[in-house]
């Protein structure tokens, strides 16, 4: 077989949403020009003790690739992970069915976007990596996800050279393109692997996977090239996952930053100048600081039950948030519930790319090809 190659490569697993509704600014335009992003130039932080001008400045080039638009705003959040609600293995089955009735395949060739978004997440990626390891190198606090990326970096790096070896120029244009839903002009196979991933929360499993597929045949046959593509595009979808945690991550992290530093200033003048805090507590006033819970989490952790001069500022925190219905408590416990939620997505798709190594690709694209299926019913083989 042509694509036998494909069934022995060590993929990825699991991600995207429901039936989603809303459109990747990357994959272009619905209607005729799709052209994929610009490829993005990986400067990386090769130094990683980094001022807090180099850190902010590094910040607002990732934000610039995440949106693919000159960075103007002070964090990420336009892409969320591919989370949907999770689906047992029978809903998983009832999905694959409804999914097959809506999608519809499109005559046109197109460009295809998938290399050029791998090189952006790639990038994206390495960027989160150096800013999380700067966080390390300074002795701070960083997520349960945030550890996961940086332990798994290496496994990372090696899926994505994985994906780009095989998935050369042209090969997913083969590949039947939908001309209709968020994922049109995208390989059909692909927006299955989406929709796997999303409603696992990034877990991929034997089970789940071909009941899945097989479902989805019992309403429309998949060709004998997308099944060999399934274990590629399904390692292209768990990167595009890790790109899209790894960007709540950094994005985080900037905010702790943020905080981290004004805690350091207030303490220390609270021991040096005490008269002068009330100036500190003006100048964070006047820089506007987000009320978002990594911020608030953060500075929270580092005032409270300090002196009690480093109450004031808290204080200030307290009435500002009140403002919109909110307390310190009620962001602290929200930030300790989402590190909770991208750990386990994180960890799901670090442990997913895992399993692509370990599945005999060979032997599910036979279980699931229609052809297949009907030589082996048929001994005379007519």
């Amino acid at each position: 077989m042509s694509h036998a190659g494909e069934a022995l490569l060590p993929p990825c697993a699991r991600f995207r949403t429901f039936i989603r509704k809303d459109r990747p600014a990357w994959a272009g335009p619905l209607p005729v020009s799709r052209r994929p992003p610009p490829r993005p130039r990986s400067k990386g932080i090769s130094n990683l003790k980094m001022s807090r001008t180099d850190i902010l400045a590094s910040w607002r080039q990732l934000t610039g690739r995440l949106s693919g638009q000159p960075a103007t705003m002070p964090y990420a959040g336009d892409e969320l992970p591919l989370r949907s609600e999770l689906f047992s293995a029978e809903q998983m089955q009832q999905h694959g069915k409804t999914l097959a009735g809506l999608h519809a395949v499109s005559a046109e060739h197109e460009p295809d976007p998938l290399l050029a978004r791998l090189a952006e997440n790639e990038a994206v990626l390495l960027d989160v990596r150096n800013l999380v390891a700067e966080a390390v190198k300074g002795s701070r606090r960083i997520t349960p996800a945030g550890e996961w990326l940086l332990d798994n970096f290496y496994l990372i790096e090696e899926q994505i050279r994985l994906a780009r070896r095989h998935l050369p120029k042209g090969y997913s244009r083969e590949l039947p393109r939908l001309g209709n839903g968020p994922s049109a002009g995208l390989p059909r196979v692909y927006d299955i692997a989406l929709e796997i991933i999303s409603h696992g929360d990034g877990r991929v499993d034997p089970e789940s996977l071909s009941g899945f597929v097989a479902a989805y045949q019992t309403v429309t046959a998949l060709k004998l090239g997308e099944l060999w593509a399934i274990p590629i595009m399904i390692r292209l979808a768990l990167i595009e996952n890790l790109r899209r945690a790894g960007a709540r991550i950094a994005s985080d992290r900037v905010d702790r930053n943020r905080a981290h530093e004004w805690a350091g200033q207030m303490m220390e003048t609270a021991e040096k100048d005490p008269k002068s805090l009330i100036l500190v507590i003006a100048d964070m006033a006047r820089s506007n600081p987000p009320m978002v819970s990594a911020f608030v989490a953060e500075l929270a952790r580092r005032l409270q039950g300090q002196s009690a001069a480093l109450a004031l500022p808290l204080t200030w925190i307290e009435q500002r948030l009140s403002e919109s219905g909110l307390t310190i408590e009620q962001l602290v416990q929200s930030e300790t519930q989402q590190q909770a939620i991208d750990q386990v997505s994180m960890s799901n798709s670090i442990g997913s790319l895992r399993f692509l190594a370990a599945m005999d690709w060979r032997e599910f694209v036979e279980a699931q090809s229609l052809v297949e299926q009907t030589f082996h019913e048929d001994p005379a083989g007519v």
